[in-house]
């Protein structure tokens, strides 16, 4: 059974009578104790462990406990780090401070001190959970996730946790559940903040060219190689790189990512020297790579290395009491590009959104908000701004695209008159039949052709009659 992460205290220090002292004193106090000799060790296993509170040991030989707490604040910022030290030197204790330590105790050990030091650095860390919290709910989300549901309060509960730790990371969901927003989140909450986030879409790079993109290349690799290229690896170095539909590997690329995995070396497509990037890996996929194990579609012990932490997101149907506040999250993005003049959604229209099925998750969610305010003709989007699919009619004849336009003005836009000249099209310029197909009043419909620039195509639409 997994210890208690409440509990659990990891001790630090090369002496055995010391580390034996301390572990039965805080066995007694209903601890659970993970000893280490080396300041090294404790922080690797950081990786796997979830401790409240860290006992660490200033001099250790080689690497110094307080290299180990610059590693560890790095690394994991919330967590307490208590240092023992047997030199009570003032010198010694402000660099200790400094350097991000939450207390200091000086050998021999004082066990009423120790315990109360340790309560103290266990109150702190639930204070900052906490103010993370309640952040997290004036925001009615998570690092611009929106989501109070259970489902999603799961979810942010379990990014809290693998935020302050590097562990590599399954993340598994239906298409448009928000994976990428999801690894965006956990970098950002993240010791890594500062690095890089590296996003490559392994379904998007035809094969050849995906070992090129991931590890780099030198010139002369292959026919085309005209330069030495720098892969997505070491691009990601002191960063987090991001491998979306990994389940769409080939086994070639697999192997190799393997090694990548096992060994934290790679070489570059054509090239011998041996190079090393201190990465996070985040990946994602749609598919039950599991089931894919089991048909051999994918290897066993690559798919271990990835889902060291498998984490879930929930379809947008198993939420439903996100939806309102996602999508007016979206009428509030949208509005103002797509030149509507709908600030709000109807009770009516949210019952309908509320409703619906959503196939294709939030960003299905989210084309359907960037068509209503194109067609919408008020202060509010009603239903009948929706598509016909949603509200028991046949299927829409259009659809703007879904993928790619998350944040692009110009999409938008490029959207908007593609919705605008498709219907001017169908009905050969018909400006009554066009209002009637996107819902939009006389005075909308002439704004939109003057804001397109398409005043010239529906004037010619009326020389051919």
């Amino acid at each position: 059974m997994a210890p208690d992460s409440d509990k659990l205290i990891f001790v630090a220090d090369d002496d055995p009578a010391i580390s034996a002292l301390v572990s039965r004193w805080l066995e007694l106090a209903g601890y659970e104790v993970s000893v280490f000799t080396s300041g090294a060790a404790c922080f690797e296993a950081l990786f796997e462990d979830d401790p409240a509170a860290v006992l660490l040991d200033v001099e250790f030989p080689g690497q110094s406990g307080l290299e180990i707490l610059d590693l560890i604040r790095s690394h994991h910022p919330h967590l307490p780090v208590i240092m023992l030290t047997g030199d009570d030197k003032v010198e010694t204790v402000v660099r200790a401070m400094r350097c991000g330590a939450f207390d200091y105790l000086t050998k021999p050990l004082d066990r009423a001190r120790l315990l109360t030091t340790l309560h103290n650095a266990a109150e702190q860390l639930r204070l900052v959970t906490r103010v993370a919290q309640l952040e997290r709910e004036v925001a009615g989300g998570y690092a611009g996730i929106i989501g109070k549901s259970p489902a999603m309060k799961q979810v942010f509960r379990q990014l809290d946790r693998l935020s302050r730790s590097d562990v590599t990371v399954l993340i598994r969901g239906e298409s448009g559940t928000g994976k990428e927003l999801i690894a965006r989140a956990l970098h950002d909450s993240g010791a890594r903040v500062r690095g890089p986030f590296v996003a490559v879409n392994s379904a998007a790079i035809p094969e050849p060219l995906l070992e090129s993109e991931l590890f780099g290349h030198e010139r002369g690799a292959f026919t085309g190689a005209v330069d030495r290229r720098i892969g997505k690896f070491e691009e990601a170095n002191r960063g987090t790189i991001f491998l979306d539909e990994i389940g769409e590997l080939s086994p070639t690329v697999q192997a190799r990512l393997l090694r990548v995995l096992q060994e934290r070396t790679f070489s570059r497509v054509g090239g011998s020297a041996t190079l090393k990037s201190d990465f996070r890996l985040l990946s994602a996929t749609h598919r039950n790579l599991a089931k894919e194990v089991e048909d051999g579609r994918f290897r066993e012990d690559l798919y271990f290395r990835l889902a060291v932490f498998d984490l879930e997101i929930p379809p947008l149907r198993a939420r439903t009491e996100d939806i309102p506040a996602i999508a007016l999250h979206f009428v509030k993005l949208y509005a103002a590009i797509t030149n509507s003049s709908a600030h709000a959604i109807s009770p009516a229209a949210l019952q309908v959104l509320t409703s619906w099925h959503w196939p294709g998750n939030v960003r299905e969610l989210q084309n359907v908000i960037q068509r209503s305010l194109v067609v919408a003709d008020g202060s509010e989007i009603q239903p009948r701004d929706l598509p016909e699919r949603m509200r028991g009619g046949p299927i829409a004849t259009y659809t703007p695209p879904m993928e790619g336009v998350a944040t692009e003005t110009g999409t938008l836009e490029e959207a908007s008159r593609s919705l605008m000249l498709l219907a001017l099209e169908r009905h050969a310029g018909n400006a009554s039949a066009v209002m009637r197909e996107l819902n939009i009043g006389r005075a909308r419909f002439y704004r939109m052709l003057r804001k397109y620039d398409l005043d010239t195509r529906i004037e010619a639409f009326r020389q051919a009659r």
